[in-house]
């Protein structure tokens, strides 16, 4: 059995299945990371949504869905100051987005991603009905393969690895 965690350069005496294999995450890591990114942004760009009260704000959405989430008290928790919490919220959400695009902290930005997916499916979206409406969930599954296996190929994770095995000479 082989438990070397070494991974050849592309076209390293494999087949097309094994390239494949190795890559497998990429796209998932692209589509997470740009959508954090995105919603990261459109959260901080929207005035509507960072207001405590009004239509379309983040204080009105944490009181509309306060008496259905599944754990009240972390809405309670972010009513006491709702426009911090969504600038928490927003920048959290752009660090988790750029670090999985990038590939740098993946597993920290992964964990990150499945945190703030758990928190929103807990308060937001527990309410969807069937669950399987409720797309926090969905996000929170999609998150841990990467928690997982981070990002092991075209990231700057495996490009300082690389550089690490360079400098201790050779391979671990």
């Amino acid at each position: 059995m082989h438990t070397d965690t070494h991974i050849p350069p592309l076209g390293g005496g494999r087949g097309w299945r094994d390239n494949a294999t190795r890559y497998a995450l990429l796209p998932l890591r692209v589509f997470l990371g740009v959508t954090f990114i995105y919603a990261g942004l459109d959260k901080l760009t929207d005035s509507a949504f960072m207001k405590e009260a009004g239509s379309g704000s983040i204080g009105d959405m944490m009181r509309a869905v306060r008496d259905s989430a599944a754990i009240p008290a972390l809405v309670d928790m972010a009513l006491k100051n709702p426009v911090a919490f969504g600038n928490v919220i927003a920048i959290g959400e752009l660090a988790v987005g750029i670090g999985t695009l990038i590939g740098l902290f993946a597993r920290l930005a992964a964990l990150g991603g499945a945190l703030i997916s758990l928190s929103l499916w807990l308060t937001v979206s527990w309410a969807s009905d069937p669950y399987y409406y409720g797309n926090d969930l969905a996000y929170l599954m999609a998150w841990l393969p990467l928690v997982l296996a981070g990002a092991p190929m075209l990231s700057v994770d495996a490009a300082l690895r690389s550089r690490r095995r360079q400098r201790a000479g050779g391979h671990r």
